[in-house]
């Protein structure tokens, strides 16, 4: 089996993904990059930890997200150019979220509101937006019902500052989960 040596440029770019940690309520996991869509692939997954004495979001939460970088040095065409950025995110609604008409809306612009909040250079920007549910029957361990919200989209970077990536990766996953800003706190019902 021949091994494909990663070009520096590539090399690069991920270590810049990797230099940008998320806040202390995400951890960053380690998950297989897809080896089909380009000749160079990385991958990195999020998952929620607990920890950072931010007040967590009412609702159970359990969120999946994956970024992941895709370089093909020939320059796929769709692409226009020779990296593209992919993003998934899966995160739960309660329940007034997941009957609210504008979700989808507000869902999208999660996403582009990070990235220009980030500074991200970007082109070819396009993705989709879904809200899913589901309900348990008879003995299968769980929550009876549960509502998501799932984000599927990808980008070509053209500023290639990879770390503003990552950023506003992460930040996309905060404000799906409902993670106030840092540094701001939630207003919650005080007993004296």
């Amino acid at each position: 089996m021949c091994r494909v040596v990663s070009p520096p440029i590539f090399r690069q770019a991920v270590d810049a993904l990797l230099a940008v940690q998320p806040r202390a309520e995400l951890r960053v996991v380690d998950i297989d990059a897809p080896r089909r869509l380009a000749p160079h692939s990385f991958a990195l997954g999020v998952e929620l930890s607990g920890a950072g004495g931010t007040e967590m979001p009412a609702v159970p939460v359990e969120v999946t997200g994956r970024l992941v970088l895709l370089h093909d040095p020939d320059a796929q065409d769709t692409w226009n150019g020779t990296f593209r950025m992919v993003c998934y995110l899966r995160a739960p609604l309660d329940a007034e979220q997941a009957g609210d008409p504008m979700l989808l809306a507000v869902g999208w612009s999660w996403l582009t509101d990070a990235l220009e909040h980030c500074g991200v250079g970007f082109a070819a920007l396009g993705g989709t937006v879904t809200r899913t549910g589901s309900a348990r029957f008879g003995e299968i361990p769980g929550p009876i019902r549960s509502d998501d919200v799932e984000l599927r989209a990808s980008w070509t970077p053209t500023d290639h500052v990879f770390g503003r990536h990552a950023a506003a990766f992460y930040r996309l996953v905060t404000h799906a989960i409902g993670l106030p800003e840092v540094g701001v706190s939630l207003m919650t019902d005080r007993h004296n």
